[in-house]
């Protein structure tokens, strides 16, 4: 039955490309209590946008901005997306497209003032099957509707709504980066119960520097036929150098696993891995299949699927699996014998791959806080509640997922506020790093890093925080195989050098101090060698410790 729908909803597609609509937007209306009714044409839009010509009629409202708004208003409208007509369809007839177009439908409505959910989506494929291409502009044009009734209170209401969460985000980031340098000046003053000997950092070795290990990379094939995957997978293996010392790593070298992040692949942290593999680690890194770049390629071209539910389950099952087929090629591959440590395993996961560790690491799926928040009539600016709540579709039973190989793990810009919570959060014992990002709107640094950090029931936790570092800033940057999803530049950040080079001292600091056991190193995992890392604009900043109630408590301040 799904297949018909699917058949049926591209032929309609092929019939409406090939249509000419009977009614395009003439004019945007919305009413402005207790001003009365407004009301500006599509014509003045779009010949401000081709010739930045103000016409009399925007002249109104164009008075009541500045120079700096119009511009940017101009450059919106200018902006074309480059998204065919298929992708545009399959993205919009997904449940989380459906989703956000029905939100959407709720801010424009039809002349005759209905949720605008099916106008909307119609004019968007029209829009991008145009030869103008997917543009403001020719969205207003396609949208079978004479007038285009902007919902103008709900979308002031969403406007005042989102301003408070970024404000309250921003004074929250704030007060941590007080907090990790109020820990720096503590730990740098004498005479106290809590001072540390000062350490200066240029006289240590630069963690930040390759180590002193040669590596090969070797690609392996791993197929689960229990489960109908079959999962690419690259083994970053150490070679000692005549700069190898005996204070490093020998053989068989501990083991970390790297799990990417939706529409990703095992590229996208490749420069970490070669940075671990220097410094005497085996680093495995693998490609899901039901949700690697090129999974999600074939969904957007019409050749799959959306994501399915059980890739929540599937995921760190891939990484099960490769630690058993790494356990078995380490005793029949003469090239991996005696040369892989499978007891003392470390794992390393961004965005969906922090959620896959986390999970690894102990964390339980709390089904019940998922029912709470993934109610249809809850509103979010927490963009990963889309992906958290499609877990909702799994059975609601006790999944077993830990593994206990894995003595820790390192978690970057991580979904866990509803698919873990407290309870499933607090189940972690092993130690935890946490990476966020300030300028994170995929998933939100107070609700998906921050608060989450404070539930971590293991003495050995990290918070190291970004300022003005997005979602995308500690991935690599794309290759033609991968970049199926194209991230506006507005999205990437600052030049992410800094923060490349963050995650490679960090990483070394948190696996030779906690998978290596050498606490020599654990001087590097202070909020003052965080301080000494921290180039603006992308600042640095290092926890260790945080509860609730001092979130609770800024939280409070922030919105008294």
């Amino acid at each position: 039955m799904k297949k018909f729908l699917r058949y049926l909803s591209f032929g309609l597609l092929s019939t409406l490309l090939t249509a000419t609509p009977g009614l395009s937007a003439e004019r945007i209306s919305f009413f402005y209590p207790p001003f009365g009714e407004f009301s500006l044409s599509v014509d003045s839009l779009e010949i401000f946008a081709k010739e930045g010509k103000i016409t009399d009629e925007l002249a109104f409202y164009a008075s009541r901005t500045n120079p700096q708004q119009l511009a940017q208003l101009r450059e919106l409208l200018q902006q074309r997306f480059n998204v065919t007509p298929t992708l545009v369809s399959q993205v919009t007839y997904s449940p989380i497209g459906e989703d956000v177009v029905q939100r959407l439908g709720d801010l424009l409505l039809t002349d005759s003032r209905q949720n605008g959910f099916y106008a909307l989506r119609g004019a968007l494929i029209l829009a991008a099957a145009d030869p103008e291409g997917l543009t403001v502009v020719n969205l207003l044009r396609k949208f079978p509707s004479r007038t285009i009734r902007l919902n103008f209170t709900a979308g002031l209401k969403i406007v005042d709504d989102l301003s408070q969460v970024l404000k309250k985000r921003d004074e929250v980031v704030a007060w941590v980066q007080q907090e990790a340098m109020r820990s720096v000046l503590l730990s740098a003053t004498p005479n106290t119960a809590t001072a540390k000997t000062v350490v200066d950092f240029s006289q240590q070795p630069d963690l930040r520097s390759p180590g002193s290990f040669t590596w090969q990379r070797q690609e392996f094939i791993l197929r689960d036929f229990q489960r109908d995957r079959v999962m690419p997978m690259d083994l970053y293996l150490p070679e000692a150098t005549s700069r190898s010392s005996q204070a490093d790593p020998s053989p068989p070298f501990p083991v970390i696993v790297i799990s990417h992040g939706v529409a990703s692949d095992r590229f996208a942290l490749a420069y970490l891995a070669e940075h671990l593999a220097s410094y005497g680690f085996a680093v495995a890194v693998l490609e899901h299949p039901g949700s690697n770049a090129e999974r999600v390629q074939r969904y957007l071209t019409g050749l799959a699927g959306p994501l399915e539910a059980k890739e929540f389950i599937n995921r760190p099952l891939d990484i099960k699996f490769l630690l058993d087929e790494l356990e078995m090629m380490a005793k029949s591959n003469p090239r991996l014998q005696g040369k892989l440590n499978l007891q003392q395993v470390g794992a390393i996961g961004h965005s969906f791959g922090g959620y896959t560790v986390l999970t690894l690491a102990g964390a339980n799926i709390n089904f019940e806080q998922l029912q709470q928040d993934c109610n249809p009539g809850i509103s979010s600016f927490n963009l990963s509640l889309f992906l958290q709540c499609q877990a909702t579709e799994l059975l609601p039973v006790n999944y077993e997922l830990k593994d206990d190989r894995i003595k820790a793990v390192l978690a970057i810009n991580p979904l866990s506020s509803s698919i873990f919570s407290q309870s499933g959060i607090s189940q972690i014992q092993i130690p935890v790093m946490l990476v966020a990002g300030s300028q994170d709107i995929a998933t939100p640094v107070v609700s998906e890093q921050i608060r989450p950090f404070t539930w971590l029931a293991t003495p050995n936790k990290y918070l190291a925080l970004i300022e003005n570092a997005t979602h995308f800033s500690l991935i690599a940057e794309p290759t033609p195989e991968n970049d199926v999803l194209p991230i506006p530049p507005a999205l990437l950040g600052p030049d992410r050098a800094p923060a490349y080079s963050y995650l490679k001292a960090l990483n070394v600091a948190f696996w030779e101090t906690h998978l290596l056991n050498r606490p020599e190193y654990s001087i590097y995992l202070q909020p003052a060698y965080a301080q000494y890392l921290s180039q603006a604009p992308l600042n640095l900043s290092l926890l260790k410790s945080l509860s609730a109630d001092q979130l609770n408590q800024a939280l409070q301040q922030s919105n008294p």
